[in-house]
């Protein structure tokens, strides 16, 4: 393996004023070393993953870093800058600029190496020692932990920088990152596991003080990539408790993979920290501790705090739920339910709703899919009559094609049969994780029973998931904790929620189910296609986004029924028609305006094709990200008048996907196509007229290493669209 980093990639006079336009320098670098194989194309994955996350740190440290299919090998690039440029870290604009790219298939070792850079970061000597670097190659042998030419030597620890640590670093490729003391010379490879120098543990109930040994704190770390973040993270969280005189045992969760902490180490700390921005594998492991559950670049700015709040809570005797880790703590203070994980701090409770809803609509589609495509087949086998037909348990002839027809239409009536309750079941887990499943589908059965429908689904979710965090707030004898999730949290929660359902909302919800659905089947003329232009435009918006699922639930619901009207009928086949639209738009503007877009859309491009005709809106992504302000208006004005075209001709469709492979059970199929073509055509004029009118901005045209390509989008307009 080459290095992965040389003085080809240092620049240490990078003269970049914006995040995007430094990634652009340094990834030119990468290009000209033949590291980097479509320029434009990585630098979209960068810019999608600093959607997820700001990447800049405090200290002045900006780390923008991919793992992406257009990256050879494991590099690193690094920039100095002397203005500054700002990656979002909160004590302002960062002077050290490093981009990290790693193959999409990097092995562990690779991975590995990436990761010691984002430990050496937490040292402030490795950083002062690149802040003072006289040359390129001078940076790019201190990067790599060799004595750069001309100077006295390496910084005193920094010795174990990127490339020197490979064998090690593949050896123990995603492994826990070991323990941190209060001595500053104990570290991964040092110390027993179990993380004292004093022999065996005691059990569990022994205290800290009663034995004399330091507070013991786990930990997990993980990102979004798995890359950066991550390690930084756990190194920031070791150095803090070794300040401290605490005991840290961090398991770092990144792209190489983990090795889960010997339970015993979990069973004989005193408290748990998540620092991480997707979720905690195998979480169950850490139940029952006080715990920490923050985001990951918390451990890396505040350490100090979170094990401060650790010791806190354990002095206090708050603890999580034996069996539910993740359930709110005692005092209910700790935020760690999946929604608010998975949250940044200080959201608001209409984020937090939006989220729930998506999380039980999120589970829901699959049963509607798989529902709707089998009553649909059902029907073009059978007929529209086949709904009359007998159970196939008593009547089912291998040879007719009607008994086939009832069998495809019964198993789908099955699989609608769970929407609600699955609808129900996951917005309570979105809320309190498991235990807010059992009152969830409970509540979402009760819906159906008493004719709530969708709306009564949503009402029982959020009910069930108030009634268990309310639960989990109570404190509970250490005696009880056991049985807490399996038996007390189950039992209260589904007699409060069944109450509420049956005796108090469930009849007002039904009544309301029943007025909206009178509306839907009166609508006709200008309402219904106002409607199908309003449907478009949601559709459109964001491309598979809350405000794209809002609109598809609103029509699944509609036809989650065993004799559907028709106008949710209408109503299915305008949703489905106007998001078919944003991916066929941009591979027919690709297509027939190819300059108008750089290699890796023009690739795309291709693929849109097929992700448009199977209804997968989410195919124009990679075009609204990279151009949201000419992509997504033009998308949405394509969408609405397919979906005003849609119900204007009376389209149906009792399927709730497919894309085109189920034109043959739409009603009134050629004018539908009809309205998919206009739309499209509107949406590729529009799109192909905007981009050709645009400037490009200052220095998007001038040849760097890699030899820039004119026709490429500008820095400024990569800036990814929530999708």
């Amino acid at each position: 393996m080459s290095e992965m980093i040389t003085a080809d990639l240092v620049d240490l006079d990078l003269s970049a004023d914006s995040k995007e336009a430094a990634a652009r320098a340094l990834a030119e670098r990468m290009v000209a070393l033949g590291r980097v194989t479509d320029l434009d194309g990585f630098l979209a994955d960068v810019a999608a993953r600093e959607a997820q996350m700001p990447t800049g740190l405090d200290g002045g440290i900006g780390i923008p870093h991919c793992r992406s299919e257009h990256v050879t090998e494991p590099t690193l690039a690094f920039g100095r800058s002397a203005a500054g440029i700002d990656f979002g870290a909160a004590d302002g604009p960062a002077d050290l600029i490093f981009l990290i790219a790693a193959p999409a298939g990097a092995d562990d070792a690779h991975l590995t190496i990436l990761s010691s850079l984002a430990r050496q970061l937490m040292n402030a000597e490795f950083t002062d020692a690149l802040r003072a670097a006289a040359d390129a190659g001078a940076a790019a042998a201190l990067i790599r932990g060799e004595e750069p030419d001309g100077t006295g030597g390496v910084p005193e620890g920094t010795e174990d920088s990127v490339d020197s640590v490979a064998v090690p670093a593949a050896a123990s490729a995603g492994a826990a990152t070991g323990i941190a003391t209060g001595s500053p010379d104990v570290g991964p490879e040092e110390g027993p596991q179990n993380g004292s120098e004093e022999g065996p543990r005691n059990g569990p109930d022994d205290g800290p003080a009663e034995r004399g040994r330091p507070f013991r704190v786990v930990a997990v770390t993980s990102c979004p990539t798995g890359i950066a973040h991550t390690y930084m993270a756990a190194e920031s969280l070791e150095k803090a408790g070794r300040e401290a005189g605490v005991e840290v045992v961090v398991e770092t969760q990144g792209s190489a993979g983990f090795t889960r902490l010997d339970p015993a180490v979990i069973e004989a700390a005193d408290g748990v920290i998540f620092a991480h921005d997707v979720p905690v594998r195998d979480k169950d492991r850490f139940a029952g501790k006080p715990t920490v559950d923050t985001g990951v670049k918390a451990a890396i700015n505040r350490p100090g705090e979170l094990i401060d709040e650790v010791r806190g809570k354990a002095a206090r005797g708050e603890v999580t739920a034996a069996g539910a880790a993740g359930a709110a703590g005692t005092d209910g203070a700790s935020g760690t339910t999946p929604v608010e994980r998975g949250g940044k701090p200080g959201e608001g409770y209409g984020t937090k709703l939006r989220v729930w809803l998506m999380s039980g609509v999120s589970y829901m589609v699959p049963f509607v899919a798989a529902g709707g495509l089998l009553i649909a087949l059902g029907f073009a086998i059978g007929g529209y009559e086949i709904n009359k037909a007998p159970s196939v348990m008593d009547h089912f002839v291998w040879s007719q094609a009607d008994s086939w027809a009832a069998l495809l239409f019964q198993v789908g009536g099955v699989a609608f049969a769970f929407l609600v309750p699955v609808l129900a079941g996951y917005i309570a887990y979105g809320m309190a994780d498991r235990p807010g499943l059992v009152p969830g589908f409970v509540g979402g059965s009760i819906a159906l029973t008493v004719n709530a429908g969708f709306l009564g689904g949503l009402a029982a979710g959020l009910i069930s998931g108030a009634v268990v965090m309310a639960i989990q707030r109570v404190r509970i004898p250490a005696a009880l904790r056991g049985i807490m999730p399996v038996v007390v949290i189950p039992l209260i929660s589904s007699a409060v929620v069944g109450f509420l359902m049956f005796v108090v909302i469930g009849k007002p919800i039904a009544s309301a189910q029943k007025a909206m659905t009178d509306w839907l089947s009166g609508l006709s003329g200008a309402n219904a296609v106002l409607l199908g232009a309003l449907l478009g435009l949601m559709m459109c918006f964001d491309l598979g986004g809350p405000v794209n699922k809002v609109a598809y639930a609103f029509a699944t619901a509609g036809i989650a029924v065993a004799d559907p009207s028709d106008s949710a009928m209408k109503i299915m086949a305008a949703v489905m028609a106007a998001g078919m639209v944003p991916p066929l738009a941009m591979a027919l503007a690709t297509t027939v305006r190819g300059k108008l877009f750089n290699a890796a859309e023009r690739e795309n491009g291709k693929a849109a094709w097929v992700l448009g005709a199977s209804f997968i809106s989410e195919g124009a992504i990679p075009f609204a990200a990279a151009d949201p302000l000419r992509v997504i208006p033009s998308s949405m004005v394509g969408g609405a008048l397919t979906g005003a075209l849609s119900m204007a001709f009376g389209a149906t469709l009792r399927a709730p996907h497919g894309g085109i492979f189920v034109v043959p059970l739409i009603g009134n199929p050629l004018l539908y196509l009809v309205a998919i073509a206009a739309g499209v055509c509107v949406t590729t004029a529009l799109v192909i007229v905007l981009k050709g009118l645009r400037k490009p901005a200052p220095g998007a045209v001038s040849q760097g290493p890699g030899g820039t390509d004119p026709s490429a989008p500008s820095p400024e307009a990569k800036q990814p669209v929530a999708a």
